[in-house]
């Protein structure tokens, strides 16, 4: 028997792309003052204003939030399971800082316990940040890999993952050949790809750690299974570009690395690309992969500033999802990631004075930033037509905000934009997020729901 239920409240969402609408960015946005969202096993098959839904509906059971602001659920698009209890690790550049923290601690997860209360964790730290999707990185133990689609099918959540392939630059226990990391994939997409909300990423680490046989073997795989994603590392900082070449001296730039291999295109996902070439994003751009910015990680390792202007520029635009890269991100909230960014975009349109189209396109907005880690975020992902926003048909998952919730000086600034009655208008709703992103944290996540059910609600 079909379960339905209805929630009531103020929704805030997005139908379009606000780059898409220089100087009329609420065009892309859709606010709803006294909406109603109807759920039926775990899908919407209903939205919009109150007084018009509930007279299609007139016998269901509503849940009426007050006071808050429903937005759809964040998505992660780069993020690392295993490096959950290294957050916040002293913050050498990339290489060293692998070296010293990282390896040691994903060397544990070959443990198959450690592993399964380390999932845990993870999972609990996402729904209190409001995340409800990630795209996340494992080890090179299957153990590690097993355990995390399994947690997620244990709380319904969608997860991207995949085995982590490295054959180099590692420790010669974490490391493992490619003919074993090509036969472990086989065995994990065989068992999780497309089961439940699980999807399977074809995961070489970066290829600065990739020998070409590893590369060879992530080729095949893509060729034997190409509904799968492909989740990896590009240009991160300047030490690696420069050494990535030294290994991979026939290619031309960081990028031609994966596309001699055939992994880039739709699903393809490079994090961080601060160091990518003009010519290298307009490649991006025309064979539809994809880049995850992760503003928190980038300041926390001194990596560099990403152009953000250059990514977004609609004569070449890249597929953008926004990252927290815990643990080089020091905060799980997506929050934190719209924090950094706006400060990103600004420092970089304040040393594009000559260029006033490209230093616009920096500057990070409310429509903007919660667009990236919503709707945007899901199709970066190619995962818009399952969730990102609340038309019918995608699945049910959603955050409520505190608007209130953070700092003890953060009401005072929130009262200065709406009332007590919360906003009435678009601009008021997007004056409030500008608030929760600039001045809160994740002390503004008072619920998260997933596929229509509460999972986490604020103590």
């Amino acid at each position: 028997m079909a379960t339905s239920l209805g929630i009531r409240g103020a929704f805030f969402d997005f139908i379009d792309d606000p780059w898409r609408h220089v100087g009329r960015e609420y065009e892309a946005a859709r606010f709803l003052a006294d909406g109603l969202l109807v759920v039926e096993d775990g899908k919407i098959t209903d939205f919009g204003d109150h007084g018009d839904v509930s007279r299609r509906h007139r016998a269901l059971d509503v849940t009426h939030i007050r006071d808050r602001l429903i937005m759809p659920g964040f998505i992660d698009g780069h993020i690392h399971f295993p490096q959950t209890r290294v957050i916040g690790a002293f913050g050498e550049q990339l290489l060293p800082w692998l070296q010293r923290w990282i390896f040691p601690e994903e060397l544990k997860y070959q443990d198959r316990d450690y592993a399964r209360g380390a999932a845990r964790r993870f999972f609990d730290n996402l729904l209190a940040s409001g995340t409800t999707t990630a795209q996340a990185f494992t080890t090179s133990s299957p153990v590690a890999t097993e355990e995390l689609f399994d947690e997620a099918t244990r709380r319904n959540m969608r997860l991207i993952a995949g085995l982590t392939g490295i054959d180099r630059l590692a420790p010669a226990e974490y490391m493992r050949s490619a003919d074993l990391f090509y036969a472990d994939s086989k065995q994990l997409i065989a068992r999780y790809h497309r089961q439940g909300r699980n999807l399977y990423a074809i995961t070489p680490r970066f290829a600065l750690g990739a020998t070409e046989a590893l590369l060879a073997a992530c080729q095949r795989l893509k060729q034997e299974h190409p509904d799968c994603w492909v989740n990896t590392h590009i240009s991160e900082d300047r030490a690696e570009v420069r050494e990535v070449r030294e290994v991979h001296p026939g290619c031309a730039d960081y990028l031609a690395i994966y596309e001699k291999y055939g992994l880039t295109g739709p699903r393809f996902t490079g994090g961080h690309g601060v160091w990518l070439s003009d010519d290298e994003f307009h490649r991006l751009a025309a064979s539809g992969s994809a880049i995850s910015f992760c503003p928190c990680a980038n300041l926390f390792l001194g990596a560099g500033l990403f152009r953000l202007g250059r990514a977004t520029d609609p004569r070449s635009r890249v597929r953008l999802s926004w990252g927290t890269d815990v643990g080089g991100g020091n905060r799980f909230s997506m929050l934190g990631v719209l924090d950094e960014a706006y400060k990103v975009g600004m420092c970089n349109a304040s040393a594009l004075e000559g260029h006033p189209d490209e230093a616009a396109r920096n500057k990070v907005s409310p429509y903007r930033g919660f667009w990236s880690i919503t709707l945007g975020g899901a199709e970066g992902l190619y995962i818009d037509h399952l969730v990102g926003n609340f038309t019918p048909g995608k699945e049910a998952d959603f955050v409520v905000l505190d608007w209130n919730g953070g700092p003890s000086h953060q009401a005072w600034r929130q009262s200065l934009m709406a009332d007590e009655a919360g906003p009435r208008t678009m601009e008021q709703a997007a004056d409030l997020l500008f608030g929760i992103m600039m001045v809160g944290d994740d002390r503004a996540v008072d619920e998260t729901w997933v596929m229509g059910q509460q999972l986490y609600k604020k103590g």
